[in-house]
């Protein structure tokens, strides 16, 4: 330490060292690349520091601490950029690290619980890194291919586009698989044309004067007594169903403006069979797994009954 003509203490890299805890080689490091120049030289040439050269040694050793590469320090300490400025783009840096960091320990966690192979896993982390927007896409598309030109139930048509994925940063390894089974599900052609295939029931419906869009209480009903009779043990094939059927297509009958005849009990029984595809069900469970949201209730032995009753009594017990 001495001090220079001006009687400012001056600091040599060996003071500045024992000051900051810093290496002598990591000051030199910073002097040479031009972030610390020195205030001054001693008459043998060594460096000399000030007390400013102190202060900002004391930022650098902060900011690199934090991860700020020395190119973007040298604009702060140029007055280029404010230390506000730099925080703030570093913050948004390491929320990305973050999130990055996040779902590759979700897909680790995922892979180490169903064991999977290297290509499963290429393909967890290729769909795990897909924005939200980009999630969206996938099912807008699906959407669109299965009802897009179809005038098909608008409210069931809403329902599926207000209802997309939304993947936490951090997710679990079940909502990791959802995800991964739902981006499969929605782009498996099979499953497409399936969906297609109703919509193109519903949209003949249409044309022919039924304007119904989604019953929720009618649903409901229809679950509640099917599950009764099941309970019950009323086999759809008995006696006794015939009687809990005209019930069912009464209320259906009812609700759309109908009449419970033979065709109409045809028609229901095919509107039936084509909505009871599983995998639509498994669409709504994974979306509530990936979502968070409650685990809807299972309709598949619901549908089941009914069918198997309609096909066993495809007449009503009543002409109509």
């Amino acid at each position: 330490m001495m001090r220079g003509m001006d009687g400012d203490t001056r600091y040599s890299i060996g003071d500045l060292a024992r000051r900051t805890g810093l290496s002598v080689r990591t000051i030199r490091f910073y002097s040479d690349r031009g972030v610390l120049p020195p205030t001054s030289r001693s008459p043998a040439g060594y460096r000399r520091y000030d007390l400013d050269a102190l202060a900002r040694l004391d930022l650098v050793r902060t900011l690199r601490e934090l991860g700020v590469d020395l190119a973007t320090i040298q604009r702060v300490l140029d007055r280029e950029l404010s230390v506000p400025e730099v925080a703030a783009a570093h913050a948004e840096a390491l929320d990305t690290q973050l999130r990055t960091l996040r779902l590759r320990r979700a897909v680790l966690r995922a892979v180490a619980k169903r064991g999977s192979s290297p290509q499963e896993m290429e393909l967890m982390h290729k769909l795990l890194k897909l924005s939200d927007a980009e999630r969206r896409r996938i099912v807008h598309q699906f959407i669109d291919e299965a009802f897009g030109d179809l005038d098909a139930n608008p409210d069931m048509v809403a329902m599926l586009r207000s209802a997309m994925p939304e993947l936490s940063d951090d997710p679990t390894p079940t909502q990791v698989d959802a995800w991964v089974e739902l981006a499969e599900l929605v782009q498996d052609p099979d499953f497409k044309a399936s969906v297609r295939r109703a919509a193109e029931h519903q949209a003949a419906d249409r044309a022919d004067g039924d304007q119904s869009g989604l019953h929720p209480e009618l649903t409901n009903q229809i679950r509640q007594r099917v599950e009764a009779a099941l309970a019950g043990g009323i086999d759809p094939a008995s006696e006794q169903a015939r009687l809990v059927l005209a019930e069912l297509v009464g209320r259906y009958a009812q609700t759309f403006g109908k009449a419970d005849t033979p065709a109409y009990r045809s028609k229901l029984l095919l509107r039936l069979q084509l909505a009871n595809d599983p995998r639509v069900e498994r669409y709504w469970q994974l979306l509530a797994t990936i979502n968070g949201w409650p685990m809807p209730a299972t309709l598949a032995p619901v549908f089941e009954w009914f069918i198997q009753a309609l096909q066993h009594h495809p007449e009503p017990t009543t002409p109509a």
